[in-house]
């Protein structure tokens, strides 16, 4: 049944004899013609129906037309038509096979060009412009962009033929609508975009401004939007639940707000709210609503010529029932609501009961989307090869396809367990894969590098999981298109695929890592093998600055992925062929036997070393042994051969004073290594006497403390605040820091990890500061816990520290249980930024000046920590386990009776025994395993008289042969305790 109201127009339409349409209250009239109205539209100057797939029309009287047309039946040759929407001055058709007709004002139709044998699944038209979607999720527009209602550009002119919005690519889409000169999109998420025409605010973007491009409607998100419906310049949404918000003009109270005025943003139809509505459409100048379970329609907007149809010859600014017949509420239900420019219609069913009746979305209206029976039926080749591969590259060829794919009832994200299954199905046919692998290519190629919603990033959650089954020349390939995709992504862009990974399962986000950590050790193992190229290193810039989003989301995000799991082993591997390089090309220098190859080893070296280059930039992919030896090698390209040398002498008690005495000369090249000479000795440096100079150092710097640095209750040792003018001494102070780092030395004064993080730019927590002060931090952790209000009232803390006030007035601003975690912030920013601001800016200065090789910053703050202070952990047994031996053996008599005296030594002897054989009692990254200890037996006549010796840049023990355990007791105390000035290097 069709039931209708408004302006005069033909008695029946001609579907029926005019005696054959019943007429009710308030202008009402409903007619059943015996060939069933399918679907129908009614615009400015036409209204069509459907009926059997053909379609007839009928001209609406005007100012211009002063009488209604007859029915007329359009000319459509074969075409079957399922869907018509009419517009200002003509229609759009669309056919049962997805094609698109345009019929002109004289009625006349044509094919739309533009198509491209595309499958059209939804039509829109608006007074100038029209709009189509397509099955493979593609907005087509045509017509005039006078107010940018294409969505195209600024400047583009308009289009009699259908051109793609593809800013709007990748989207998966549920709906299109055109108005006057506006436009919206509706995705499968809920999210609204709009464009065009905004006099009036219909774009609900809180102004008046055009917009010639899709933009977001931010705020109807989370709103669960399910439908759109454009009027002249007015926009009804419609949410999940039934909740209406209409915008724009308001004029002719066509919003239903108990008003006449315009509304920016969506609001509300608060008349309405809790009644359910299930269909919300507008006209030119009035809005309907129905109301399924109840059978309602109500209209509000322009009374003129009765299209509000309840008799009330008034603006109707709040939703009014319109009277329907009681037949209609008892024998039939509502299918359909349309709005036009003074008519409105309603198509009935007369299935009453059945919950079929009730409006819902004609599925075959949706994109296609990829499912687990669709890919059932490719692995199982039920259907024909060709229908197959024409499926395949209709889903795969098209991000919104991708995107709209395995989403859950919600439609806000995916469903990642059956995705899983699905994509583990298509690997049971290699036909299918194959196929399904070419089409990706394409695909990838040609996604939006700028894309308007968030929808469309989806793509790259779904395809590393696809990629990661497949085999290794198929994975690399579509892992570097994807990777460069990720990479050409806007910074907008970036934040939201980060954010959507932190979301991820925990078995896909290790799969994620998996891939692109796979695909860069796949290259760098190519590297270590010899194979050169630009190509190769290229490529793996993009796998690991991919690697490095995951891995900085991983940590933000506090996800369970462990560091480990990020690290590449086959670095290990390239540095040991560089290594092994370096000695061919030094072997053949020092023998003067130089090769035929001895160029192409030359450019393989310096490839080498152009990749440890790249890698230095990607610090979690390397362990700590490996960064130190990457360290090492970038340092040996610095080094210039000097005449002179880098060459100290110091005399051991005024240590401090001659360094800075030979710093201030600036003949230093801090580029090079250098080598300390104690005056009065007669030892040559080979790192023993340097190690020991900065040991040396460290003493002598812990007594100059007061000045530069102040001692914490947890006995380390941090910038002192009250000192801002001995500018020089902080910088020189860096200076020899750096220097130690450079030349590979401890430091051996107690820096908090706070120190190192700042040197590299992050920023030191309340857990840093408990490390440094622990009763202070403890006080401020208290203070964050305490649950009672008035407790933390009675603290009587203000926004101050040590009299230093942290913020404007903040002697006068409480702490409370509000703010209490501001003041925490501002507090640990006191004390390790604010309070030491120009002391670590000369510091670091100097730091840098010492360390000028800038790859340090590779380490993580507790690596460099180690690298500078030494490993903190002392496993004596280590350095047994570790132990070599010249002229002896771990069996014999005097080397049991060594182990034994040192195993009963005191900790203090202990590390003194590691100055005695080093020059420093740090231990080294990576534990005593990494330093040499050899003990060579001295078998000589005069043993009882001898100390043992230490050639101390060897590592090597020199054990004179005692006749007993007491005597070697006894000497080697003597000589750890007493023993300052080097005899033997």
């Amino acid at each position: 049944m069709l039931c209708f109201w408004g302006a005069q127009v033909r008695e029946g339409f001609e579907l029926v004899k005019p005696d054959q349409v019943k007429h009710g209250k308030s202008g009402l009239r409903s007619l059943c013609p015996k060939t069933a109205v399918q679907d129908m539209s009614a615009g400015r100057s036409f209204v069509g129906f459907i009926r059997d797939g053909k379609v007839s029309v009928l001209r609406l009287r005007s100012e211009d037309y002063d009488h209604d047309g007859k029915l007329k039946e359009l000319q459509l040759k074969n075409n079957k038509i399922r869907l018509i929407v009419c517009g200002g001055d003509g229609a759009v058709l669309l056919s049962n096979g997805g094609n698109v007709l345009i019929m002109d004002k004289s009625t006349v139709c044509r094919p739309l060009k533009g198509l491209d044998n595309r499958q059209v699944i939804q039509i829109a038209c608006g007074d100038h412009h029209s709009m189509a979607l397509t099955k493979d999720g593609q907005v087509l527009v045509w017509g005039e962009n006078s107010h940018g209602q294409l969505g195209l550009r600024k400047d583009h002119p308009g289009s009699p033929s259908a051109q793609h919005v593809q800013s709007l690519s990748g989207i998966p889409l549920a709906q299109i609508s055109a108005g006057g000169d506006h436009s919206f999109v509706l995705s499968l998420s809920g999210v609204v975009f709009g464009w065009g025409k905004n006099s009036a605010g219909q774009l609900g973007l809180g102004d008046t401004t055009d917009r010639h491009v899709p933009t977001v409607v931010n705020s109807l998100n989370r709103k669960k939007t399910v439908s759109i419906s454009c009027g002249g310049e007015h926009t009804a949404t419609l949410s999940k639940g039934g909740t209406v918000f209409t915008f724009g003009s308001g004029g002719s109270g066509q919003l239903g707000h108990n008003s006449f005025r315009d509304e920016h943003h969506p609001r509300v139809v608060a008349e309405l709210w809790g009644s359910e509505v299930s269909q919300v459409t507008c006209g030119r100048h009035h809005t309907l609503v129905s109301i399924a379970p109840s059978k309602l329609i109500y209209s509000f907007g322009c009374w003129i010529q009765g299209k509000l149809g309840n008799g009330k010859m008034i603006k109707k600014f709040v939703p009014f029932p319109v009277d329907l017949s009681t037949k209609c509420n008892q024998e039939y239900a509502i299918e359909k609501i349309i709005a036009g420019e003074n008519n409105s219609f309603a198509l009935f069913f007369k299935e009453l009961g059945n919950e079929s009746a009730m409006f819902k979305p004609n599925l075959s209206r949706g994109i296609v989307t990829l499912n687990e029976r669709m890919i059932d039926r490719w692995v199982s080749e039920r259907d024909s090869w060709v229908t197959i591969k024409r499926e395949i590259t209709k889903v795969f060829s098209s991000a919104a396809c991708l995107n709209g794919s395995f989403l859950k009832a919600s439609h806000d994200e995916q469903d990642f367990e059956l995705a899983e299954k699905a994509f583990s199905k298509l690997l049971g046919n290699e036909k299918v894969i194959s196929k399904v692998v070419k089409v990706v290519e394409q695909m990838l190629r040609s996604l939006n590098p700028n894309p308007v919603g968030v929808e469309s990033l989806r793509v790259y959650l779904l395809l590393p999981e696809l990629i990661r089954r497949l085999k290794k020349q198929r994975r690399t390939e579509l892992t570097e298109a994807l990777a460069s995709k990720i990479l050409q992504l806007d910074p907008d862009a970036h934040k939201v695929l980060e954010k959507y990974w932190s979301k991820l399962p925990d078995d896909w986000l290790k799969s994620l890592v998996k891939l692109f950590h796979k695909a860069s050790a796949e290259l760098i193992g190519q590297i270590s093998f010899g194979k050169m190229g630009y190509d190769l290193t290229k490529r793996l810039k993009k796998f690991l600055k991919i690697l490095r989003m995951i891995y900085q989301v991983c940590c933000s995000a506090n996800r369970d992925i462990p560091n480990r799991d990020f690290i590449i082993h086959e670095i290990s591997d390239l540095l040991d062929t560089l290594k092994a390089t370096l000695e061919d090309l030094l072997w053949q220098l020092l023998r003067s036997a130089i090769t035929d190859d001895f160029q192409d080893m030359l450019k393989l070296k310096d490839y080498y070393l152009g990749t440890i280059d790249i890698l230095v930039k990607f610090p979690f992919a390397a362990d700590t042994a490996s960064k130190r030896r990457m360290f090492h090698y970038l340092q040996w390209q610095l080094f210039r051969p000097r005449a002179n040398g880098n060459v100290l002498h110091i005399k051991r008690e005024s240590v401090w004073l001659d360094t800075l005495t030979y710093l201030r000369q600036k003949t230093h090249v801090f580029h090079n290594l250098f080598q300390v000479t104690f005056i009065g000795e007669n030892g040559v440096d080979m790192r023993g006497l340097s190690a020991e100079f900065f040991s040396l150092l460290s003493q002598s710097l812990l007594k100059w403390e007061k000045k530069v640095l102040e001692v914490h209750e947890s006995s380390l040792v941090w910038f002192n605040p009250d000192n801002t003018q001995a500018n020089r001494d902080f910088y020189y102070f860096g200076v020899i820091c750096g220097m130690a780092l450079y030349n590979r030395h401890y430091i051996n004064i107690g820096f908090p990890l706070a120190l190192f993080k700042k040197l590299l730019q992050q920023s030191p927590t309340l857990n840093d500061l408990e490390e440094l002060s622990p009763v202070e931090a403890r006080s401020l952790k208290s203070l964050l816990e305490e649950e009672e209000d008035e407790v933390v009232d009675m603290l009587f803390l203000d926004f101050t520290v040590k009299g230093k006030k942290l913020i404007p007035n903040g002697d006068q601003i409480q702490v409370t249980k509000v703010n209490r975690q501001k003041y925490v912030d501002l507090y640990v920013n006191f004390v390790f930024n604010k309070s030491v601001k120009k002391q670590f800016k000369h510091f670091s200065r100097g730091f840098f000046k010492g360390c000028p090789l800038d790859a340090w910053s590779m380490f993580h703050p507790e690596e460099l920590q180690e690298l500078l202070h030494g490993s903190p952990e002392y496993e004596w047994k280590e350095l047994q386990q570790s132990a070599s031996y010249e002229k002896c053996s771990a069996s014999d008599e005097l080397i049991k009776n060594f182990w034994t005296v040192f195993s009963e030594l005191s900790e203090e002897n202990k590390k003194k025994f590691l100055i005695f054989l080093y020059g420093a009692d740090r231990v080294p990254v990576g534990g005593f395993s990494k330093r040499s200890l050899k003990i060579l037996l001295l078998d000589c006549p005069d043993a009882e008289d001898r100390l043992p010796e230490a050639q101390t840049c060897f590592g090597r023990l020199i054990l004179p042969k005692y006749s007993d355990i007491n005597t070697l007791r006894n000497k080697l105390i003597h000589a750890i305790s007493f023993c300052e000035v080097f005899g033997r290097v």
